[in-house]
């Protein structure tokens, strides 16, 4: 957790940017019955009915200090989709010497993903191109991407989406207005303030921790 809390610390570096990249899946839902037609001051009016039409996986990512994003839909999520979508990052930011990537320990989340689907040397380059850093075991809520995820699920991911291509539309687009508004997040949340709010566990590591219990 510190790590990553000092990391959003460091200042902006083009060369080294820091990148929260995380995956959801999202569910096709259809309609059985045509919902009612929108009618002025009141909300949309659906059937409880609806039909599954399957699942797909959405990828995106976030540089906080930029508001640079980056977002794909596949039908799947399997190890071959991250290194495709780890080649779109690198060619998102070119600049970058390495990408210091934010992320969670889903079994396809590392290198390995980019062996198993890429010739060795395209995956030993891209692999030079990363920085890994994980996010501890149920604490998603450290990766900036949520956050994201969050917003696109109140514009447009709350609702009944029945096709992968319909889907693909509705978030593509969202994320390319956010992206022209270079919508940042403010992230507020440091080391010190972690060892303040979390000092009881800091002090069953190290009792000397008790320190920085605010009093």
């Amino acid at each position: 957790m510190e790590q990553i809390l000092g990391l959003y610390a460091q200042p902006y570096d083009p060369l080294y940017p820091v990148v929260c990249f995380d995956e959801r899946p999202c569910f096709l839902i259809g309609e059985e019955v045509a919902p009612l037609a929108l009618q002025s001051g009141q909300i949309r009016k659906e059937n409880y009915a609806y039909e599954k039409n399957g699942s797909c996986a959405l990828l995106a990512a976030i540089e906080p200090l930029t508001g640079r994003r980056l977002a794909a839909v596949y039908p799947q999520r399997t190890k071959k989709e991250y290194p495709q979508f780890c080649q779109e990052l690198v060619a998102t930011w070119p600049e970058a010497v390495k990408i210091r990537l934010v992320q969670d320990n889903l079994n396809t989340h590392n290198a390995s993903a980019f062996y198993e689907n890429l010739p060795a040397h395209e995956a030993f380059s891209l692999r030079q191109r990363f920085e890994f850093y994980y996010t501890p075991k149920s604490a998603s809520w450290l990766n900036m991407i949520e956050i994201e995820f969050s917003a696109l699920a109140r514009q447009c991911l709350d609702r009944r989406i029945a096709t992968l291509e319909q889907l693909k539309q509705e978030v593509l687009v969202r994320m390319q207005e956010r992206n022209a508004k270079k919508i940042k997040i403010n992230w507020q949340f440091s080391p010190e303030g972690a060892r303040e709010k979390m000092n009881s566990h800091y002090q069953r590591v190290f009792a000397q921790n008790a320190q920085y219990k605010k009093i």
